[in-house]
C-alpha cells in the first residue's frame, strides 16, 4: 500500500489487509498488534517525511547540525494531525511517499513500512534510544511521562510498537530498524509469529552465523528472502 497521508479510508484499507491475512490462519487475535503496529509505522514515517519537506522549504540542511536544530521548532508546531494534513500536495511534490507491505507464511506475518531516504544518525540513535526504554513500561503514558523527548515526536509510533510487543507476549527483537544510504530508504519491519515455534529470522541469523563461523557480513551477502505479498495498492 503507498500513501502520501493516512486517511480514515487508508486506515481501512491497513484493516482490511491484516483481517484478511489474519483470517486465512484463524489468528484474529492477533489483529490489534497487526493492525496498531501497522498504522504507528506508516503515521511514523509520514512524520518523518514532513520533517524532510519543512526543512527543504525553510531553505535547510538538514544534514548540518546547526540547521538541524534550528529546524525542529518548525517541525514540533506542525506535528499536530490538522496541520499535517496541510502537507499533502508537499509530499507529493517532493516525491515523499509511504510503502506499507505485507507479506506472510502460515508461520509469520511480516509488516515492512519504508520511507524513500535514510534516517539521520541522530534520528537513528533516538529512535533506538525510545525503542529500547519503551518494552519496560506497560503503557505509552507511562514512558511519556518518563522519557518524554523535548527535541522531537516523531518517534513515539515506534515507541507505540514497542510497548504492543511487550503487552502481546513478543519478543521486542521482532522489529527492526534499519536505514540504507545505498538505496536510500529507511525501513521499519515488524515479524509477528503465527505459532509457538516459529523461530524469527533474528534467531536463525544467530544460529547460522555460529555454525558457520563466520561474519554477519560475510553471511548477509549469501542471505536471501522468498515471500508472497500483496499487490501494491496507492491510496491518496
Amino acid at each position: 500500500m503507498k500513501t502520501y497521508l493516512l486517511s480514515d479510508y487508508g486506515e481501512s484499507i491497513l484493516k482490511l489487509i491484516a483481517a484478511a491475512i489474519l483470517e486465512k490462519f484463524n489468528r484474529m487475535d492477533l489483529m490489534e498488534i497487526a493492525y496498531s503496529s501497522a498504522k504507528e509505522l506508516v503515521i511514523n514515517a509520514t512524520k518523518a517525511n514532513l520533517k524532510r519537506v519543512l526543512y527543504k522549504e525553510l531553505g535547510l540542511d538538514i544534514t548540518n547540525p546547526e540547521d538541524y536544530d534550528k529546524g525542529l521548532t518548525e517541525f514540533k508546531g506542525n506535528l499536530t494531525e490538522d496541520k499535517i494534513m496541510n502537507y499533502k500536495p508537499l509530499f507529493k511534490k517532493y516525491d515523499l511517499p509511504v510503502t506499507a507491505t505485507f507479506y506472510f507464511t502460515k508461520d509469520v506475518l511480516n509488516i515492512k513500512v519504508k520511507n524513500n531516504f535514510p534516517l539521520l544518525p541522530i534520528e537513528e540513535e533516538r529512535i533506538r534510544d525510545k525503542f529500547q526504554k519503551a518494552t519496560s513500561f506497560s503503557s505509552l503514558i507511562d514512558f511519556f511521562m518518563e522519557y518524554g523527548d523535548s527535541t522531537e515526536g516523531a518517534g513515539m509510533g515506534i515507541t507505540m510498537v514497542g510497548i504492543l510487543l511487550d503487552q502481546s507476549g513478543i519478543n521486542k527483537h521482532s522489529f527492526s530498524l534499519y536505514s540504507s544510504d545505498k538505496y536510500k530508504e529507511t525501513v521499519a519491519k515488524i515479524e509477528i509469529p503465527l505459532h509457538e515455534g516459529y523461530i524469527s529470522k533474528r534467531e536463525m541469523f544467530q544460529r547460522e552465523l555460529k555454525e558457520k563461523g563466520i561474519t554477519p557480513d560475510e553471511f548477509r551477502k549469501s542471505f536471501t528472502y522468498n515471500y508472497k505479498h500483496f499487490d501494491k495498492i496507492k491510496v491518496d
